[in-house]
């Protein structure tokens, strides 16, 4: 498969594929083998919030491509830009020091990390759920969306991929899109590009893959469960998140109460009690993705139904590689006499 668009050129990836960055689950050798896969890695800052490790693992990154110029994939760090994430400020000065070649925005104003970027040529791609905050990530000189849909890991967006990712590129000719929410195979990425997206951004599978260290319990869940085990739940972060319905889950429960809804909508109260609900919950998402623990908050995407297996990223990489080629084969004999080539977008 050979597909060279505006984001494979910009990005300088081989394959139109991102390792969707995933809290405590992205590491620094599931991004060594995205890089050597020819895809494109990206993982969460807020990975690494002990003093002094985001820039060691910037700089083992940056060290890893350079030692290896044959390798087509490339890396990027997610940065969370609302306001109530304490460590922004410090995680883009970090990363604006080593110069990171990718950023993907989410949950908040992207300019700071938009003209830091651009200073040096970097290239930043927003998570957006819809046209009014697109408009917004526009109008400050974004280079890309991510289209986050239904069925996302994590915080996953309200709209269907086939509504989102069209409606996007209407709106947004110039920009490119990249479809994220229930894609695990070929079909899905071809199905994707069929829409007009670029790319896409896969998470889910990734996290069956060999090189993520999440415990054996987490991994056999995503094999386990499917699509209708996949329920959003606001107690984690206060903004909606895809997660596998364990008895644990249940017990915690989905919705936030109404004192928590009246915190959380406060103008005076708002910054510091969702603060307080993302340290809250990302400890025990800390908790979870060890061995041996019964609170069981997993994050997954309802690509579950489509994961059977544990492989090392860069046999994921090459199935999906391959079963692009395949779905396209097959659709084209389903219309037999015409000729479809999807060899290049521009």
């Amino acid at each position: 498969m050979k597909i060279s668009n505006k984001m494979t050129k910009e990005l300088e990836i081989e394959y139109p594929i991102i390792m969707a960055p995933m809290f405590l689950v992205s590491n620094e050798a599931m991004m060594r083998a995205a890089i050597s896969s020819g895809i494109m890695g990206v993982f969460p800052s807020l990975n690494y919030r002990n003093e002094g490790e985001l820039a060691k693992v910037l700089s083992d990154l940056q060290s890893y491509k350079e030692l290896n110029p044959e390798f087509t994939g490339n890396y990027g760090v997610n940065l969370i830009v609302q306001r109530s994430n304490p460590l922004f400020e410090k995680h883009l000065r970090i990363c604006g020091d080593h110069k990171v070649p990718f950023y993907i925005t989410s949950l908040g104003n992207p300019k700071p990390v938009i003209e830091l970027a651009h200073s040096y040529g970097g290239k930043v791609y927003c998570d957006v759920t819809n046209i009014e905050h697109a408009a917004k990530c526009a109008s400050l000189g974004c280079d890309g969306f991510i289209a986050v849909g239904q069925g996302a890991g994590g915080h996953a967006g309200p709209s269907p991929l086939h509504l989102l990712v069209p409606s996007l590129k209407h709106h947004f000719p110039a920009i490119p899109v990249i479809a994220a929410g229930g894609i695990a195979n070929g079909e899905g990425i071809l199905s994707a590009l069929s829409l007009g997206a670029q790319g896409v951004s896969i998470g889910t599978r990734f996290i069956n893959s060999t090189e993520s260290t999440v415990s054996n319990a987490y991994k056999q869940s995503i094999i386990d469960a499917k699509m209708e085990d996949i329920v959003l739940t606001e107690k984690l972060s206060g903004t909606p998140c895809n997660i596998i319905n364990t008895p644990y889950a249940q017990k915690m429960g989905y919705k936030q109460n109404w004192f928590e809804k009246l915190l959380s909508s406060n103008k005076t109260t708002k910054k510091y009690f969702k603060m307080l609900v993302q340290v809250k919950g990302m400890k025990k998402l800390e908790a979870a993705i060890h061995p041996n623990n019964y609170k069981t908050l997993w994050c997954a995407g309802q690509s579950v139904e489509l994961i059977n297996d544990i492989l090392p990223t860069s046999e994921i990489t090459k199935r999906l590689v391959n079963e692009v080629e395949e779905a396209l084969i097959n659709l084209q004999h389903e219309f037999s006499g015409t000729k479809t080539t999807i060899i290049n977008q521009e």
